[in-house]
């Protein structure tokens, strides 16, 4: 008995444990080194979310469309998923590490949580064209209105079935500027989100932290 009322006063001091956390705050403005840079471009391939996102899309096209480039079955999918991964790993160079590097670009997505929200959303936007310096003050984006480009041209080499005429070229590269702005949102409202997930998480935690209590006090001697 005075074993398990150990236990149960050493889970009680335990410290909540913030799930959200990562959610909840942008990056501060800071210099970042290239190598910083370089290391924030490998993370963003290997996280495990950039995995089940490329293996899921490259599943459900080769499966819209089983007479692609691609091909059909896990073949087709293998191959897009490798090509898949060549544009990531392309983008990130890129986009994240070479140009902001020689820019001195601060690759990271800055949110205005205490703006309103046709603030927030014109900054969603904008961030594609105008973003922030390694210094902290507000710069053109050549991340990604370079980098878009680059990663089309390089992509022409390699991408099976692709048509690389100048207007092709032309239509992803609009396309790519029209959809980034969704990752910038995500960023944006994500934290809002969480923060509310995280207050359910909390009171659960709480009524668990009662019933603990009301264990220890029962079973008390």
């Amino acid at each position: 008995m005075e074993h398990i009322l150990s236990d149960l006063e050493a889970v009680k001091k335990l410290p909540a444990i913030n799930w959200y956390a990562r959610f909840l705050d942008g990056p501060t403005v800071m210099s970042m080194t290239p190598k910083e840079k370089a290391w924030l471009a490998v993370r963003n391939v290997a996280d495990p979310f950039n995995a089940l996102t490329i293996m899921g899309s490259s599943a459900i096209a080769v499966a819209a469309d089983s007479h692609s480039a691609y091909g059909p079955g896990f073949t087709g999918w293998g191959r897009y998923v490798g090509v898949s991964y060549t544009q990531d790993i392309t983008a990130e160079f890129f986009g994240t590490f070479l140009i902001p590097s020689l820019a001195h670009q601060e690759p990271h997505y800055h949110r205005m949580p205490g703006a309103g929200i046709k603030r927030r959303m014109a900054h969603v936007l904008y961030q594609i064209a105008w973003t922030q310096g390694d210094n902290g003050k507000g710069m053109v984006n050549y991340g990604d209105l370079l980098g878009f480009g680059i990663d089309d041209a390089i992509g022409n080499l390699y991408v099976p079935g692709r048509a690389t005429r100048a207007s092709a070229s032309a239509e992803r590269y609009a396309t790519a500027l029209a959809t980034a702005p969704i990752d910038n949102a995500v960023t944006e409202f994500l934290p809002d989100i969480a923060r509310k997930i995280h207050v359910r998480v909390v009171l659960i935690q709480r009524i668990i932290n009662q019933v603990a209590n009301k264990t220890a006090a029962n079973n008390a001697p």
